[in-house]
């Protein structure tokens, strides 16, 4: 399999569920579920690399999660590991998630970014229906 996943982008993107300064409630509730996991011992985290949600599902490219990249130590990431050896990802983009400093604030934890998150779910504010908005327009597979 040929290298397909771009390293992260140089700041996560304004809806990264990992920054610190983006609404609460912008994401489905089973997104922000998928954080708390990749806080587990490496053999207890999912296997799937933790992919950007600005583009779509079926895009051609694809690239791993800034605030992803940020918040974990990259090289205790089971899903890291296992994409360096299945070729999803290739060495260069391994160093790149492995040294990956966020120049944005995150979270410290996915368990932090989840909890975070989810206060909004029930009624996101103003800032966050305007983001979903936008996200919406650029990600075709999420609508309706």
């Amino acid at each position: 399999m040929s290298s397909s996943l771009r390293p992260p982008a140089q700041r996560p993107c304004e809806s990264c569920p990992y920054r610190r300064d983006v609404p609460a409630g912008i994401w489905a509730g089973e997104e922000y579920a998928k954080l708390r996991r990749y806080d587990a011992e490496t053999p207890d985290q999912p296997t799937g690399l933790f992919q950007c949600h600005q583009t779509d599902a079926d895009s051609a490219i694809r690239r791993i999660c800034g605030g992803w990249a940020g918040c974990h130590a990259g090289e205790e990431l089971l899903a890291l590991r296992l994409a360096v050896l299945d070729g999803t990802v290739n060495a260069a983009t391994y160093r790149a998630v492995v040294e990956y400093v966020s120049p944005v604030p995150l979270f410290s934890s996915g368990r932090e970014a989840a909890a975070h998150g989810e206060a909004g779910l029930e009624a996101p504010n103003e800032d966050a229906r305007r983001l979903i908005t936008k996200i919406t327009r650029t990600r075709q597979d999420l609508t309706p």
